[in-house]
C-alpha cells in the first residue's frame, strides 16, 4: 500500500477554525524551549514557496525547489513521514495489477522511477524478489475484460496463469529502457513447491519477479529533506533558503491586514503563533488536503481516502516459509495481498475499505482476522495467532474523490489542482490592492505513491517554477539522495566499508547497524560518536546515549516516540520497553531542555501512542 496515511496524533473532528495538526497532551509550553526550526521561520516569516505537509511528496518538492535555488519553506503538522508515507508496505514498485485499470502511463512511469531509486537510494531500495502463487490456468479471462472497461469487480473470479503471465510480459516490457532486475520466470507445481515446500499444495504455478522495498521509508524521508536544507545553505538568509520543521500546524488563512498569501501558523510544541507569507502555497496534506484547503478559506471535495492496515509477525517459521521472497497474491475476495519478510519480521498487509476521515486510522480486530485467512490462503499448515503480533499501522490512502468507483479501481496516479487565496474581504470587494496585491497561487496535490515521489516531486516543482517565472536549473534523476552517495555496490564492498570505520568502542555489529540506518551518511555520526563519551544504552545494543544525542542535534526530534518509529525501528520491530522508554526520555530530557514533568508526560505519551495505534501495550517501569 502506498500513499496510506496514518498518524501518531489525535484525529477526532475538530470545530471550524481549529488547528489541523498534531494534539498531545506533552506538547505544552512547559518544558519545550523554542526549536531553531521554527525560530528559522519565525525571523523571517516570508517565503517565494511554503510547502504544508511533510511526506514524502511534500519533502521531495522542497529538496527539488532549493536544488533550483527557490526560497522555499515547509511545515508538517506532526512528525515527517508521520502520515501517509509512514504508513506504507515498504514498497518500491512498478503496480503489475494497475495495468487491469489501464493506468499504463503510470506503470511506466512507476518503473522507470523504481530503476533509478534503486540507484540514487541505494541504501534504503533494495531489490525485492516477488513471488506469485497461482491456483488455476484460465480463470478471470472473460471478467478481466469487464473489470478493465468498467472499473467494477462484481463477483470475485480470480486471476489465472494466462492472465498473470501477460501481465508480469507488459511488466517486462515497461522495464526494458534502463532494467536493473531480472525479468519474470514461471514454474510449475513441482519446481514451485521444491523452492518454496510450505506454500499450498493446491498451486498449479508460481510466478516470480522483481521488484524493490525500501525497509527505512521514515529514514529516507529524513535524507530526502536534509538534502533540501543543505541545498538553501549559504543564501544569507536566516536560516538558509530552504528552511522546515515539523510540528508546525496551518491554523487558517491570514487576517484580513495582511497580504493574499498569508497564512497563520502554530508551533504545537510551544502553542506560539505566528503568520507565514509567501507567493505559492503547495499543499501535499494527503487525505487532508480538502480540510488544509477549507483553513485556508477555499473549501474543496478532492480527496476520497481509502483505509488500509498491516500487522507485523515475529514468526520465524513464516519467515522461513517465505525464503527470503515477497509472497504477493490475489486473495479470495479479490484483493491483491502480500506477506512480506523484512528483516527477522514478517510484514501482512494490506486492506482497502472506504475511510472514515472522523475515526482513528487503526487496525481492527476483524482486518487481523482477515490477514491469518489470507496467511492461510497460501500457507496452510502454518499457524498464526494474535500472540505472534508485535506491531500494527494503518492509515488512509490520499486518494482522489470517487463516488461509486470500487477501492480497488481508484487510480494511484497523481494530479494538480491550481486555485488563488485571497485575502480576507478582499475577494469579495474586488480590492487586491488592499490584500496586499494579486492572489498568492494554491497548489494542491491529488493523488501520488512512494515509488514515484521524485517524478511527481520534479512534476509539481515545474508548475512552480511557472508561477515563480523561473527556470529549472537541475534535474534529480540521477542526484543521489543523502547517506546513497557512495553506498558499497557490493556485499564485499559493505564489509570493506566496516572494517574501514571500525574503532574501540564501535565493533563490526555497531558500524553495521550504522551503515544500514544512515547510508554513508553513518560517517558524520560516527564521527560525532567518537567526539566525546559515549556509552551504550542498557535496555538495547542499537543505539547509544551520543546517538541519541546526534539525532537531537541533528533531525528535529519533537516527541520521545519520534525515535521509536521514525528515527528507529525498534518499534516496528516489537522492541521497545519500559526500560528504553525511560533511558531514551532521559537522554533527550537533558538535549532537549525538558524538565521532569515534560520527561514523564512525553514516557506517557509514547505508551499512549503504541497502544492506541499500533497495538502496542508497554509497561512502565516500577519505581
Amino acid at each position: 500500500m502506498q500513499g496510506a496515511t496514518s498518524s501518531d496524533a489525535t484525529h477526532t473532528p475538530k470545530p471550524k477554525g481549529a488547528v489541523l495538526g498534531y494534539t498531545s497532551n506533552s506538547g505544552s509550553a512547559a518544558g519545550s524551549p523554542r526549536r531553531t526550526s521554527v525560530s528559522a521561520l519565525r525571523e523571517r516569516p516570508q517565503a517565494q514557496v511554503l510547502i504544508i505537509g511533510g511526506g514524502i511528496n511534500g519533502v521531495g518538492t522542497f529538496r527539488d525547489l532549493a536544488l533550483q535555488g527557490v526560497d522555499v519553506a515547509l511545515v508538517e503538522r506532526g512528525d515527517y513521514c508521520q502520515g501517509a508515507s509512514g504508513a506504507s508496505s515498504h514498497m518500491i514498485h512498478g503496480g503489475i495489477r494497475y495495468l487491469e485499470n489501464g493506468e499504463f502511463r503510470l506503470v511506466r512511469e512507476s518503473v522507470v522511477e523504481r530503476n533509478r531509486l534503486l540507484k540514487i537510494a541505494p541504501h534504503y531500495v533494495k531489490p525485492l524478489q516477488t513471488t506469485i502463487p497461482i491456483f488455476s490456468t484460465f480463470s478471470g479471462i472473460l471478467s478481466a475484460p469487464t473489470r478493465f472497461l468498467t472499473h467494477k469487480q462484481g463477483k470475485p473470479k480470480e486471476r489465472g496463469a494466462f492472465l498473470i503471465k501477460l501481465g508480469l510480459s507488459m511488466y517486462d516490457f515497461f522495464s526494458r529502457d534502463g532494467g536493473s532486475v531480472p525479468r519474470h520466470q514461471f514454474r510449475g507445481r513441482e519446481k514451485a513447491l521444491a523452492e518454496l515446500p510450505r506454500l499450498h499444495p493446491g498451486i498449479k504455478y508460481a510466478a516470480t519477479y522483481f521488484d524493490a522495498s525500501v525497509h527505512n521509508p521514515e529514514r529516507l524521508t529524513l535524507d530526502v529533506l536534509q538534502d533540501g536544507e543543505k541545498a538553501g545553505i549559504g543564501s544569507g538568509s536566516p536560516g538558509g533558503s530552504a528552511r522546515a520543521s515539523n510540528y508546525v500546524s496551518l491554523v487558517s488563512k491570514g487576517s484580513a491586514a495582511e497580504s493574499a498569501g498569508a497564512v497563520l501558523l502554530r508551533d504545537e510544541l510551544t502553542g506560539e503563533e505566528f503568520s507565514f507569507q509567501a507567493d505559492v502555497i503547495v499543499n501535499t496534506t494527503g487525505a487532508w488536503v480538502d480540510l488544509t484547503n477549507e483553513a485556508m478559506g477555499a473549501a474543496s471535495r478532492l480527496m476520497g481516502g481509502t483505509k488500509g492496515s498491516h500487522i507485523v509477525l515475529d514468526h520465524p517459521e513464516l519467515l522461513a516459509a517465505c525464503g527470503g521472497r515477497e509472497i504477493f497474491f490475489e486473495h479470495t475476495d479479490g484483493r491483491i495481498v502480500l506477506i512480506y519478510p523484512m528483516g527477522d519480521r514478517v510484514l501482512v498487509g494490506t486492506t482497502d475499505v472506504e475511510a472514515d476521515m472522523a475515526q482513528d486510522a487503526v487496525c481492527t480486530e476483524a482486518e487481523i482476522d482477515y490477514f491469518f485467512d489470507l496467511v492461510g490462503h497460501v500457507f496452510p499448515s502454518i499457524k498464526v495467532e494474535r500472540s505472534h503480533i508485535v506491531y500494527s499501522f494503518a492509515g488512509v490512502r490520499p486518494l482522489p474523490r470517487h463516488d461509486d468507483t470500487q477501492p480497488g479501481f481508484v487510480s494511484r496516479d497523481y494530479r494538480i489542482e491550481r486555485s488563488e487565496q485571497h485575502a480576507f474581504g478582499a475577494a469579495a470587494a474586488g480590492d487586491l490592492t488592499a490584500a496586499g496585491g494579486k492572489a498568492a497561487v494554491v497548489l494542491s496535490l491529488i493523488g501520488g505513491k512512494w515509488t514515484t515521489f521524485r517524478a511527481l516531486a520534479e512534476h509539481l516543482s515545474n508548475d512552480v517554477l511557472r508561477e515563480l517565472g523561473m527556470e529549472r536549473k537541475t534535474s534529480t534523476a540521477k542526484l543521489a539522495i543523502g547517506g546513497g552517495l557512495g553506498f558499497p555496490d557490493s556485499e564485499d564492498g559493505i564489509q570493506d566499508w566496516v572494517k574501514k570505520h571500525m574503532a574501540p568502542g564501535l565493533g563490526a555489529d555497531r558500524v553495521s547497524g550504522l551503515l544500514t540506518r544512515y547510508g554513508t551518511r553513518a560517517e558524520d555520526v560516527i564521527a560525532y560518536l567518537k567526539a566525546g563519551d559515549d556509552r551504550k544504552l542498557r535496555s538495547t545494543n542499537e543505539l547509544s546515549v551520543r546517538e541519541l544525542e546526534f539525532m537531537a542535534v541533528n533531525e528535529q526530534i519533537g516527541h520521545l516516540v519520534d525515535v521509536l518509529i521514525r528515527r528507529t525501528s525498534l518499534a516496528f520491530r516489537g522492541l521497545v520497553t519500559g526500560e528504553l522508554l525511560n533511558e531514551i526520555a532521559e537522554v533527550l530530557t537533558t538535549q532537549l531542555g525538558w524538565d521532569s514533568a515534560k520527561r514523564e508526560a512525553e514516557i506517557q505519551h509514547a505508551q499512549e501512542v503504541l497502544l492506541r495505534f499500533h497495538g502496542v501495550t508497554v509497561h512502565s517501569l516500577v519505581a
